[in-house]
C-alpha cells in the first residue's frame, strides 16, 4: 500500500476518534498526506503537489468534515500559479472550503529543505469564520515569528492553530528544540490572550540520505500561555501549567473545551475595555 494511502487513512481514523470524543475543530499535522519529502532535495517530489481542486487529501477531508460536522484545517502541498506552496485549506463543518493560507516563512537547512520545493506564500496571514468560531491558522516555521500570531489576533482570531513537522536535526543529534518550540507558541498565547493549538508529526521517517525523528508533543494551550493538554503529557506537570520534561513519542490526540465568550471577556479586560 503506498505510504500516502496509509497516512491519509490514519489521519481519517484519528479525526473520527477525536470527533467521537466531542472535538469540533481537529488539527492534523503539517503535510500529513505523505512522507516529509522536504528532508532532501529530489525533483521527483515536485509531482506530489496538486491544485486545490485536485488534492486527494483536501477532498477526502472535506467529505469527512461534512459527515462528522467538524472543522478541519488541512495542510497540503499545493501547485498553483506555476509554482508550489505549503498550503492550508480551512474546511468548515459543512465541507465547504472557506479559503487557503499559504505558508509565509519557508525553512531551509539540513533535513528541512523546503525552499527547494516551496515558494513563500502570497496570501498574507488569514483568519476564517467557521461554524465554531473565528480561527487563525499558520504553518510550522511561521510559529517562530510573533508577527504571525499577532496579525491573526488583530484580525479577530479566537484560537490559533499551527500544524507542524519538527524533530531531530540531522547534522547534530544532540540538538533538542522541543522546549524552545513549545515555549515560543505559549508566548504567542499569553501575549495575545488567545489559545494556541499545535499538532506535530511523530516517529522516524527515513529517506535515501537522511532521517528525522519527529518529536510529537502536540499540545493545546490556554490564553495565558499554560499547557492544558498534551499528547502523552505527564498530568502532574500539566496541572501546574508546565511542560512535560520530554515530549511523548506516542501517537494520539487530546481534546479541550473553550468558552469563546469567556475568552473574549478576558481579552477585553486586559485591553482596558
Amino acid at each position: 500500500m503506498p505510504i500516502y494511502v496509509q497516512m491519509q487513512a490514519k489521519a481519517e481514523k484519528f479525526v473520527r476518534q477525536a470527533a467521537a470524543e466531542g472535538a469540533n475543530i481537529i488539527l492534523l499535522q503539517e503535510l500529513f498526506e505523505n512522507a516529509f519529502f522536504c528532508q532532501e532535495q529530489n525533483p521527483e517530489y515536485f509531482d506530489w503537489a496538486k491544485p486545490l481542486d485536485k488534492s486527494e487529501s483536501v477532498q477526502r477531508m472535506a467529505k469527512l468534515a461534512k459527515e462528522l460536522k467538524v472543522v478541519l484545517p488541512v495542510s497540503f502541498f499545493e501547485e498553483a500559479n506555476n509554482t508550489r506552496f505549503n498550503s492550508l485549506a480551512m474546511i468548515d463543518a459543512d465541507g465547504t472550503i472557506l479559503g487557503v493560507y499559504r505558508k509565509s516563512h519557508i525553512a531551509v537547512g539540513p533535513g528541512y529543505e523546503e525552499k527547494f520545493y516551496i515558494s513563500p506564500g502570497d496570501t498574507g496571514f488569514k483568519v476564517f469564520d467557521t461554524a465554531y468560531g473565528r480561527l487563525g491558522a499558520a504553518t510550522c516555521w511561521d510559529q517562530w515569528f510573533p508577527e504571525a500570531a499577532r496579525v491573526m489576533a488583530l484580525q479577530g482570531a479566537e484560537i490559533i492553530f499551527y500544524p507542524s513537522a519538527i524533530g531531530s536535526e540531522p547534522q547534530d543529534g544532540s540538538l533538542d528544540s522541543y522546549p524552545h518550540w513549545t515555549r515560543t507558541m505559549l508566548g504567542h498565547a499569553a501575549a495575545n490572550l488567545t489559545p494556541v493549538v499545535a499538532s506535530n508529526r511523530v516517529h522516524t521517517e527515513e529517506f535515501e540520505k537522511t532521517s528525522i525523528t519527529f518529536y510529537g508533543g502536540s499540545f493545546i494551550s490556554g490564553q495565558h500561555g499554560q499547557v492544558l493538554q498534551q499528547v502523552g503529557g505527564d498530568k502532574d506537570f500539566l496541572k501546574h501549567g508546565n511542560l512535560t520534561p520530554e515530549p511523548s513519542k506516542e501517537e494520539g490526540f487530546v481534546v479541550q473545551e473553550f468558552d469563546l465568550d469567556a475568552l473574549r471577556a478576558t481579552r477585553l479586560e486586559w485591553a482596558g475595555g
